[in-house]
Parts: structure tokens; C-alpha cells; sequence
């Protein structure tokens, strides 16, 4: 993680949980008789003359992140300094743990494959109980995403129209899952169920199939880049046994979770409700969201206040992870912050 001081960020980050009794999830179904949902404040909270917090922001973190992701340099160091798009020190920065991920609930804490089975739809709701019932935030300066955070931050201005000013998706798409994004999450899944050491998630040793058959950070990274990485054959076996390594450290139930929890992800009905400015950016070498697709223009198109930007590939481009770079997104993101009203 960053060590704040030395990107002379003044503000300390502080981690606290919150615990949901008897959320009930979407489905109607299934509920948590305890939610716990992890998360990270950077900065102070300013009431307004109506005694109204009026500088919250609400960062949201990816498919294989959490929220601590928003803490290292290419992040943090890009956006919470002085006079940066994120200062903290005039912003009150939160970053949740999704549920599943991170400090927040999740399979691998004993429920195993009895978990309750979320969707993006039920993370959306915690967060916004989390938000109104620990942090007495009623609305949101702005909502930032990346990849999956950014999914949840298009569902966020429809089920919450006038919950915040902006929205800024990044890395995404405005449309239902679908077309290569499910099959490769489709893919992964099957290769957990499938696994003969997965015993209908109550396994002694973890499954290994699924972290043989790195199908997510194939699809994440262009092909220029992993070029670049791996550009023998020799490189491109060590790389492979890395990411393996890699998914080998996480839990199969978790990842399974994580993956299902996209299936019924769809914004496109709750669009034209959105009243916030949108700054929707996606990256030309993104091979998770092409923009031979054009989901985005027609999504956009149908956003009153919405807008988005295509950057173009760079020499230190990573396709869908420069998400995670925020160098490459930031100037559009400083003049989008400082035009809104």
C-alpha cells in the first residue's frame, strides 16, 4: 500500500466496518442475518449550512480488487494530493468493500457455498446503507468506478437518480451482460463447479482448475502489452505460472460469488432516469469492452447530462487495466470535475 505522507496527501486513511442486520437481498429469497461491509475513509466529512455533508465521494473498486486498490500510487498518488481532481483535503473520500470482497462478507468466512447468492443490484443497496445509516451521507458530490465499480456506478444514477451530481464509469459498459465478458466469467465459473476438489463448495484443499485457466487476465490486459510482458515463449511460461501463483492465493467459493454476482447486471432499462453529469471512459485497447461494440455511444446517447471519452492507445498502455492508472485518465477527469456545476 501508498504510504500517504509521501505523496504529500496530509489526510490518513481510516478503516472501519459496518454491520447490515437482516438485509434482504433482491431475489426475495435469500438474506444476510448479518451483513458486514468493510470500508475506508480519507478525509473529512463538511456540513453544509443545512448541516448536510456536501463533499462525499464514493469510490468503487474492480472484479479482482478492493478497496484499498484506491490507496496505491497509481490511484492515490494521481488524485488525492493538493490541487488534485480527488484532493482530500477538501474531499470526504469512502471506498466500500463490495460484498464479497475484501473486509466485507464473503463465502470464505464459513458460509462457504450456503452464502446468500447478491448481485450487483444487492452491493448497490448495502452501499447506500452504508452510506445514509453509519456515515449520515444523504447525497454524494460524486461516484467514481472502475470496471466492475463502475458497473455498480451506472446502476447507482438509476436506482438513486438524485442521490449525487456525477457519475464517472470507467472501464465499462452501459449495457447487459453479455457477448465475451460473460463467457469468459462463464467459463470461470464452470471450471469451479466443475473441479472434482470443489465438492459442491465444501472442499478440503482449494480447487485448481480455474486458477490453471487465467481466462480474466487474458481478457484484461491487450495483447500489445502482454506482447510486451511476455515476448518468448519462455517469458510468456513464467508469466503464466505468476498468474496462476496469483490465483492460487484467492478462495474458488469467493471467486465463484464474485463472478455470478454479474449475471443479471443490466443498466439499460434505468438510463434515462440518471439526472447526474456522466463522464463515461473507456480505453481503445480494452479488449473486455471494445469499442467496436458501440454499447457505449448508445448508451450514453440516452443520458440526459452524459458524455464519454475513448482514449486512445498509449506506449504504456494496458487495455482494461489502465483503470487502474489513473495518468491515463486523469486530465479528462480534472476538467470534467471542474465544470460540473
Amino acid at each position: 500500500m501508498i504510504n500517504l505522507e509521501k505523496e504529500a496527501i496530509s489526510a490518513q486513511p481510516i478503516f472501519d466496518e459496518y454491520t447490515i442486520h437482516n438485509f434482504s437481498l433482491q431475489s426475495g429469497c435469500e438474506q444476510f442475518d448479518a451483513l458486514k461491509l468493510g470500508y475506508i475513509t480519507l478525509g473529512e466529512p463538511h456540513a453544509n449550512a443545512a448541516g448536510c455533508i456536501d463533499n462525499a465521494v464514493l469510490l468503487l473498486h474492480n472484479t479482482t480488487g478492493t478497496s484499498q486498490e484506491w490507496l496505491e500510487s497509481p490511484l492515490a498518488g494521481e488524485l488525492f494530493g493538493p490541487g488534485q481532481p480527488l484532493d482530500s483535503t477538501r474531499y470526504f473520500l469512502i471506498m466500500p468493500d463490495a460484498i464479497g470482497f475484501g473486509r466485507s462478507s464473503k463465502p470464505s468466512e464459513g458460509l462457504r457455498a450456503k452464502f446468500p447468492n447478491y448481485r450487483y443490484h444487492d452491493i448497490v443497496q448495502a452501499q447506500h446503507q452504508l452510506l445514509t445509516e453509519k456515515l449520515g451521507v444523504a447525497h454524494l458530490r460524486m461516484i467514481v468506478g472502475l470496471s466492475m465499480g463502475g458497473m455498480l456506478a451506472w446502476m447507482w444514477g438509476g436506482l438513486y437518480p438524485r442521490f449525487m451530481d456525477a457519475l464517472v464509469p470507467i472501464a465499462c459498459q452501459p449495457a447487459p451482460m453479455s457477448g465475451r465478458n460473460w463467457l469468459q466469467r462463464r467459463m470461470q465459473i464452470e471450471l469451479i463447479r466443475n473441479d472434482p476438489e470443489w465438492c459442491d463448495g465444501e472442499y478440503v484443499h482449494q480447487p485448481s482448475y480455474y486458477s490453471r485457466a487465467p481466462f480474466g487476465a487474458l481478457m484484461t490486459q491487450s495483447v500489445v502489452h502482454l506482447q510486451k510482458l511476455a515476448p518468448t515463449r519462455k517469458d510468456a511460461d513464467a508469466y503464466y505460472r505468476r498468474l496462476v501463483e496469483r490465483a492460487m492465493k484467492g478462495d474458488a467459493n469467493d471467486r465463484l460469488y464474485q463472478l455470478e454476482a454479474s449475471m443479471d447486471y443490466d443498466p439499460t432499462p434505468m438510463l434515462e432516469k440518471i439526472e447526474a453529469h456522466v463522464l463515461a471512459i473507456n480505453f481503445a485497447d480494452d479488449e473486455l469492452n471494445p469499442p467496436s461494440l458501440g454499447t457505449l455511444e448508445e448508451g450514453i446517447a440516452r443520458v440526459r447530462n452524459g458524455r464519454m471519452v475513448l482514449l486512445p492507445v498509449r506506449p504504456d498502455s494496458k487495455g482494461h487495466h489502465s483503470a487502474l492508472q489513473a495518468a491515463h485518465w486523469k486530465n479528462e477527469f480534472q476538467s470534467f470535475v471542474e465544470q460540473l456545476p
